[in-house]
């Protein structure tokens, strides 16, 4: 997909400024999908044909695969406590590159463009100190939009509106892991930590080799995997690698909740089966004091081990060199 310049819908454009939360899929080397929640606070720039977010060293392996294959999509999936107000469903792709570095100037405007999303910065002699590493150890993820897709509901029934390359035809199967596909984790636990959930979405790597982001919906389970359904002819049909992700959260993002799933998506004769093969979970309590305290306390936490442990200087190496030969795999895995 060659990147140019895209003219955004303002259906997109309000949902990218105003979202609260969204989601972001990256791309495995097995050519899997990851996908997980950010809160991206509106950073987004219609001239340069970009939207950003934010991660941390703490994250070294979410950095590590996209330096290595920045495939990048984002989906605009809610429109709860934000700003943005109609309810279409808005995915964008495109192509990250990573500021490991960011100025000091980018990382002020970064705490003023928050403050209406995520309330205001805490500040004072103790407050200082425990956020330094929290507010400066910050990393963007810069992506240049490649193609924008909107439905006209969040759930995304309904046509789409294409701006940029037209959507491909569905990739091929993908060959199955050596380990098997079947459920490596409990299924009927898994259901129940995700029951209280509401936000649940699927990704996929497309046939282009961007990932796909759709909503879904959790119709029951067994012991194959979780029963899923999805707008008609979107979900590509055939065997592959997907992440799931279910999330909550309140206004500013107090008491986020988030489970992020990877495993085996199966397609076939009318029915969609999720087979989970890892799992992984948060939740922040519901106190904005503590939650700020905890989030402090990791980031001090993660810069000291990313430094201790080399992954920082690794990480810079990565973003110095650019993607890796033979990196981009592939939709079949291969």
């Amino acid at each position: 997909m060659t990147r140019t310049h895209l003219s955004w819908p303002g259906t997109a454009y309000e949902a990218i400024k105003g979202d609260l939360t969204v989601a972001a899929a990256y791309l495995t080397p097995a050519g899997g999908a990851v996908v997980t929640s950010v809160s991206p606070v509106g950073l987004a720039d219609r001239a340069a044909n970009e939207v950003s977010f934010t991660t941390s060293l703490g994250f070294p392996k979410k950095l590590e695969r996209i330096l290595h294959n920045p495939r990048v999509s984002l989906a605009y999936h809610t429109r709860a406590h934000g700003f943005a107000a109609h309810s279409h469903y808005v995915l964008a792709q495109g192509r990250a590159s990573v500021d490991l570095q960011p100025s000091a100037q980018r990382l002020a405007a970064l705490m003023h463009a928050s403050e209406p999303f995520l309330g205001r910065t805490r500040h004072g002699r103790v407050w200082d100190w425990l956020l330094r590493e929290y507010h400066q150890d910050r990393v963007f993820i810069d992506v240049g939009l490649e193609r924008i897709v909107t439905w006209p509901d969040l759930s995304a029934h309904g046509p789409a509106t294409v701006t940029g390359p037209s959507w491909p035809q569905h990739p091929a199967e993908q060959r199955p892991p050596k380990n098997g596909t079947t459920p490596r984790v409990p299924v009927s636990q898994l259901a129940r930590q995700i029951a209280a959930l509401p936000h649940r979405l699927l990704a996929y790597q497309g046939a282009d080799g961007h990932p796909v982001i759709l909503p879904v919906t959790v119709a029951g389970h067994d012991e194959t995997g979780l029963r899923l359904t999805a707008p008609p002819e979107l979900l590509a049909p055939g065997g592959r690698r997907a992440g799931f992700l279910a999330h909550a959260f309140r206004p500013q993002c107090v008491g986020v909740s988030m489970r992020t799933v990877t495993g085996w998506l199966t397609v076939k004769d009318g029915e969609t089966v999720y087979a989970p093969h890892t799992s992984a979970g948060m939740a922040a309590p519901p106190s904005k004091t503590v939650m700020t305290v905890a989030n402090g306390l990791l980031a001090k936490q993660g810069l000291r081990r990313a430094q201790r442990n080399g992954t920082t200087a690794r990480l810079r190496d990565l973003a110095a060199q650019g993607p890796a030969q033979g990196s981009e795999r592939h939709p079949d895995g291969t």
